[in-house]
């Protein structure tokens, strides 16, 4: 992740931007491997978590899921079709789109996902004690917002 003097870029801000995408992509990796520890007792995978979460308050077609989850549509429908075939989620009509079809939960899918609360809760409390309080948790979090929200202006086809 360099080239700066090919591109007439700051060398600093070349530095900056590897330091960064190496960092998000070991926090990353970290999230997933957290994730699927909390997932597993719940019977859930760390990916089917994620899709059953994006539809909690509403169901979603599958490409607004992908969006939200900055996935591809393709990834994001296989792991949909295997909620379905679980009996985690359902397909319902779509007024607004004919084809595009709403992905819910079910009420077995709902709760698996209570199931993985108190592990969530958990790690959420002692985050934020490593982290230093609630309001350095708040801040890191508005800073990934705001560098996601540079990073979509910069690449909004992603």
């Amino acid at each position: 992740m360099s080239g700066a003097a090919d591109t007439g870029g700051h060398p600093r801000d070349t530095e900056l931007l590897s330091e960064t995408a190496l960092a998000v992509f070991r926090l990353n990796g970290q999230f997933l491997a957290a994730s699927e520890v909390l997932a597993r007792p719940a019977g859930l995978t760390a990916a089917w978590w994620q899709v059953l979460g994006a539809v909690l308050r509403e169901p979603l077609p599958v490409s607004g899921i992908a969006r939200t989850m900055g996935i591809t549509r393709q990834s994001v429908q296989r792991i949909a079709d295997l909620l379905v075939e679980r009996g985690l989620a359902a397909y319902e009509p779509n007024p607004a789109h004919r084809r595009a079809k709403l992905l819910a939960p079910t009420a077995e899918g709902r709760t698996a996902v209570a199931g993985i609360d108190p592990g969530h809760a958990e790690l959420a409390r002692r985050l934020s004690e490593e982290l230093g309080g609630d309001q350095e948790f708040a801040r890191v979090a508005e800073a990934l917002r705001r560098l996601s929200g540079a990073m979509a202006a910069l690449h909004p086809e992603t």
